[in-house]
């Protein structure tokens, strides 16, 4: 019997949906295990699972990817920091001698549990607390897209909220690339997608269906705040709600000028705002602004220039009609730059997301395929005890 061609289309755009949506359980590999933390590869893309207090998932995170956080870290302050220099009031200096002053102006501002976590990723990695320390701030040194699409928008008024990435790929992060999936002692579980050595956050989602991407602007210098990366984990960490997380950003001392898109997927919303050290504004969905002079109806969207246009007349194109495989090509080349070290798409109502990083040999993100994952699975697996253990931490280092 001849199957006519719209249905065997059909057919074939299932098939590869159902196999996209299952890679990550048909290529699992377990690693290591380092207390209740332990490492997988999932299709060949490593996923951190991270458990307890701060100190112990620091640990593990420095034990299980030691050879990914001194690679990463150490060609990114002993390599990379000598080709940059940074001009601050009239003055020339290295990142090095520059990130020292901020750590120590910053130092006051950053809550007791984050530095218990970076010292316990350096004691894993067996790399100096300093310098561990410093390369986990290299995010205020430079300053992507978003956007979050809803109710009329979507096909089913599903959520999807897009996160793009664009840091230059010739700081081999991608080499380093890791979903960091998180049980702390105290606060929400989240995914942090990310890289190795970094325990701050520019893209994740909570269990408590919380999801957040940022966008940098401008205001190099203005420094004396809670790091754009910290702000992040600690939105994460306690927000239950669009109005928890927004209050995280607005309540406590900022930074540099970012942008911001969270969503809710509870209660089915997203905001876009900007959180500088001067400005807290929030803009809704639809409204108009001299920064976003095209609004669409249920959407949020910032990006900036030609790649803002650009995403606009996608979606414009698109709305009503968008699902996760159309939401996914929303962050195709022209709205992702050549540097797109990664991309996300999270669901965040029902807890899924979708991940696409750089290659090793710097092709962007948007043009590499996307793994699919589910956050509720995620947090409950569990390793088999047949695997590597590896020693986990003693008393603290002081």
């Amino acid at each position: 019997m001849l199957i006519p061609s719209r249905w065997l289309a059909s057919l074939l755009l299932c098939l590869a949906l159902n196999f996209i949506a299952s890679t990550a359980q048909a290529e699992n590999r377990a690693v290591a295990r380092c207390g209740k933390g332990w490492l997988e590869e999932v299709d060949g893309l490593m996923v951190l699972h991270v458990e307890g207090t701060p100190y112990e998932m620091g640990f593990q995170h420095g034990v299980l990817l030691k050879e990914h956080v001194r690679d990463n870290l150490n060609f990114m302050m002993d390599e990379k920091a000598k080709e940059l220099e940074f001009e601050v009031a009239g003055v020339k200096l290295g990142p090095k001698l520059l990130m020292g002053a901020i750590v120590e102006m910053q130092r006051k501002h950053i809550p007791a549990w984050y530095i218990e976590e970076l010292n316990g990723l350096a004691d894993g990695a067996g790399l100096p607390r300093k310098k561990v320390t410093q390369a986990n701030f290299i995010p205020e040194m430079f300053h992507c897209s978003g956007f979050a699409v809803m109710n009329s928008a979507t096909k089913d008024g599903t959520l999807y909220h897009g996160r793009v990435l664009d840091y230059a790929v010739d700081w081999k992060l991608q080499e380093h690339a890791v979903v960091i999936v998180a049980k702390p002692d105290q606060g929400q579980a989240f995914v942090n997608v990310s890289f190795a050595g970094f325990a701050g956050c520019v893209t994740g989602m909570n269990a408590a269906h919380i999801s957040l991407g940022e966008m940098g602007g401008g205001g190099l210098g203005h420094w004396n705040g809670v790091p754009m990366a910290v702000l992040m984990r600690w939105a994460l960490r306690d927000a239950t709600s669009l109005d928890e997380a927004l209050a995280v950003f607005r309540d406590h001392p900022r930074t540099c000028q970012y942008y911001y898109v969270a969503a809710d997927g509870k209660a089915n919303k997203a905001a876009g705002f900007e959180a500088s050290w001067n400005k807290f504004q929030v803009f809704e969905v639809g409204q108009s602004h001299p920064l976003l002079p095209r609004p669409v109806k249920d959407l949020v969207l910032l990006s900036a220039g030609s790649r803002y246009n650009c995403l606009v007349d996608r979606v414009t194109e698109q709305h009503g009609r968008l699902d996760a495989p159309r939401a996914l090509r929303l962050m195709d080349s022209g709205v992702a730059t050549r540097g797109n070290l990664h991309n996300a798409l999270f669901a965040p109502g029902p807890l899924k997301f979708w991940v696409s990083y750089a290659s090793a040999d710097k092709t962007p993100a948007s043009d590499r395929p996307y793994q699919a994952f589910d956050l509720t699975e995620l947090l409950q697996r569990k390793p088999a005890a047949t695997i590597p253990e590896l020693p986990g931490p003693s008393t603290p280092a002081e």
